[in-house]
């Protein structure tokens, strides 16, 4: 009890209180759905928490994913710091990749003059492909 000393407020909700990003569920708790209660826990077992309304212990609240093993609130945020790091490693990855392939050439303006030099005998000339339309389609019948 006396580890209990990390407190936050948390609103019921109709499937338990979400608190370090893990649902806590209890029967009691079914009572109290909107109901803003404190939650205590201690650090260093996070899958179950202690849970009062107005300053009086009302349940235990467990977490069912966690209930069969200890996992410390250190592990947790070290593991998802792990996991965010990872993460940014492979954007950071996939940004250096995309930044080494060929850039897009298709809509780039050709150079006409340079092109019906050397190819004015074997290849004819193609009209430019329409500008696409910018605003309003407008129909005969409008």
């Amino acid at each position: 009890m006396l580890l209990l000393t990390a407190a936050a407020t948390r609103k019921v909700q109709r499937d338990g209180i979400q608190f370090a990003s893990t649902r806590y569920v209890s029967p009691v708790l079914a009572a109290y759905v909107g109901e803003q209660v404190t939650v205590r826990f201690n650090p260093r077992e996070v899958g179950e928490i202690r849970v009062y309304f107005d300053d009086t212990f009302l349940c235990r609240a467990i977490a069912p994913e966690l209930a069969s093993e200890s996992v410390s609130l250190q592990e947790l945020q070290a593991v998802r710091a792990t996991r965010r790091r990872e993460l940014k490693q492979q954007l950071r990855q996939r940004q250096s990749l995309a930044d080494a392939l060929p850039g897009d050439t298709r809509y780039a303006p050709a150079d006409t003059d340079t092109d019906a030099d050397t190819h004015a005998d074997t290849d004819p000339v193609l009209p430019p492909p329409p500008a696409p339309q910018k605003g309003l389609r407008l129909y005969a019948t409008d």
